[in-house]
Parts: C-alpha cells; structure tokens; sequence
C-alpha cells in the first residue's frame, strides 16, 4: 500500500499563499488520481481538489480560481498551490490515492493550515 506524507502546512495571514506537499512512498501511475481532502474542526472531511488521467483536474466551488493541484514528474510528488488564503480555508489538509487496479485508497497523515484574518 502507498504511503503519503503532507508537509507545507502552517499559519499565515489572509491574503498569503503556501503551497503543500504530498510526497508517496512509490511512484504513482499518471493515470492514478490523486485527491486533495481537507477538514476543519467539527466539520467533516470534504473534497479540494484532484488530478488524474492526462493531469485532468478537478477543484471544490470554494477553491476553484484560488488552488492548484500539480504532480511533479518524479511520480511521487503531488503539490496544492494555495493563493489567496482566507480564513475559511483553515483545516487540516489530506491527500489521498484513489482505489483501483492499483490497490486500496490510501491517505495522508495530514497538515495542519491555519489562515489569520
């Protein structure tokens, strides 16, 4: 099973940018889609974004114009370019490997990302 590990998170002002990291423990297939969740206290897990065959990508309402999801060509290094943080926008952010005919989904540990107003 894939292992994942985010890092990038931590705590910035409204306005900033960070950008995350999801680094897998194997190479990733190109057509394996890689998902960005996040989830901010009392609230549930909920999608950010996600990139998959022929690096099509696909973003939640609130962070469409704002994030962007790339994947480096090592094929272990998945990124979420965050522009424009907004308070609204802190929580604790996952990636996650899709299940199929590569095996069982997989997630992330997780980073934290706190934006100050």
């Amino acid at each position: 099973q894939v292992q994942l590990v985010e890092s990038g998170g931590g705590l910035v002002q409204a306005g900033e940018s960070l950008r995350l990291s999801c680094t897998a423990s194997t190479n990733i297939p190109r057509n394996r889609p890689i998902h960005w969740y996040r989830q901010a206290p009392g609230m549930e897990r909920e999608f950010v974004a996600a990139i998959g065959t022929a690096d099509y990508t696909s973003y939640s309402e609130s962070v469409k114009f704002r994030f962007r999801i790339s994947r480096d060509n090592d094929q272990k290094t998945t990124y979420l370019q965050m522009n424009g943080l907004k308070p609204e926008d802190t929580a604790v952010y996952y990636c996650m490997v899709a299940a199929g005919v590569w095996g069982p989904a997989s997630w992330g540990q997780g980073t934290q990302v706190t934006v100050s107003s």
